[in-house]
């Protein structure tokens, strides 16, 4: 406890990071709501001295956006699709991890090492393996033309090419792309996560289960499952937290156009709709868009936890 005569020097060592935490956070949160509320406001209209009515028009606005929708059924379904999958695996890997202790640490920094890289390039990498790729070569400009890596497995195992990202791509064949990118780039995080929990957990457990001969399908589900309730609650939640922010990686693989060169804005997110709005000067449609995905990630996040309170074992 600090002695009340000393909470000056406290305060005083505080000051920077709150300063800071004032001027990028607090602020910004307080700034984008006043706009959301400002009828069409513009930045730099705002500068020249336009005055905006308070009122609810850039939330009506942002609802019918022709493209509003799309966005937001796009990022639904990849939350939908990325978060149990990739839960799922990183369970399977950390369990699978905590029980090798040959080369264990090697192993978890080759898992963790996708967290670290940049996603951007990491997209770019996938975009590789799935694009399929024309281009002239040699004296007489022969077409040198490959399917992609993806498509020379699916071949060689008996399958038919797909047009995975490029042009004339399906919806479908889109989503199935960002939804391996997303699952492989959320697994290190999950997997560190579950990993540290599996080791807390007390061996006497595992060594009662034994004595009574119990199987190992049950003591996973049993055991395991419930004692690591509280982290798989967490992962949970924070994978709908960052599969609702969705965006970089769609532009790792598709560039800034958000969809193949036939259709662009096809996967464009929330994320990606609040950008677009940005970039036209349109800040109060952006900021109520950004209030909109606030709004439904609070509302999952509650939902996950009042779930989580009925089925997390402390």
């Amino acid at each position: 406890m600090v002695d009340s005569k000393q909470q000056w020097k406290a305060w005083l060592y505080l000051a920077p990071a709150i300063v800071l935490l004032l001027v990028f956070t607090v602020w910004p949160i307080i700034n984008t709501i006043r706009m959301a509320f400002l009828e069409g406001y513009r930045g730099l209209e705002a500068v020249g001295g336009v005055s905006y009515s308070f009122g609810f028009g850039n939330f009506t606005k942002v609802i019918h956006y022709h493209k509003f929708i799309n966005c937001l059924k796009t990022t639904i379904l990849l939350c939908v699709l990325t978060v149990p999958i990739s839960t799922f695996l990183a369970l399977l890997i950390a369990v699978a991890l905590n029980n090798i202790k040959f080369l264990q640490k090697g192993l978890q920094t080759i898992f963790f090492l996708p967290y670290v890289t940049n996603s951007i390039a990491i997209g770019m990498v996938f975009a590789a393996m799935f694009n399929i790729v024309g281009s002239f070569y040699g004296t007489e400009n022969e077409l040198i033309a490959t399917a992609g890596i993806i498509n020379n497995i699916i071949e060689f195992f008996g399958g038919k090419p797909v047009n995975w990202i490029n042009y004339g791509s399906s919806y479908t064949a889109n989503i199935v792309v960002m939804t391996v990118y997303i699952v492989w780039n959320a697994l290190p995080f999950k997997i560190l996560i579950l990993l540290g929990g599996l080791q807390s957990i007390n061996t006497q457990y595992y060594d009662a289960a034994k004595i009574d001969g119990t199987p190992r399908r049950r003591v996973f589900s049993r055991i395991t499952v419930p004692l690591l309730s509280p982290m798989l609650a967490y992962v949970i939640i924070t994978g709908f937290i960052s599969g609702f922010k969705e965006y970089s990686s769609i532009v790792g693989i598709f560039g800034e156009g958000m969809g193949p060169a036939d259709d662009p804005g096809r996967l464009n997110t929330m994320v990606g709709f609040i950008y677009d709005a940005l970039s036209t000067n349109s800040q109060g449609r952006a900021s109520a868009a950004a209030l909109i995905l606030f709004g439904i990630i609070l509302v999952v996040t509650l939902i996950n936890t009042q779930v989580g309170k009925k089925r997390i074992h402390y």
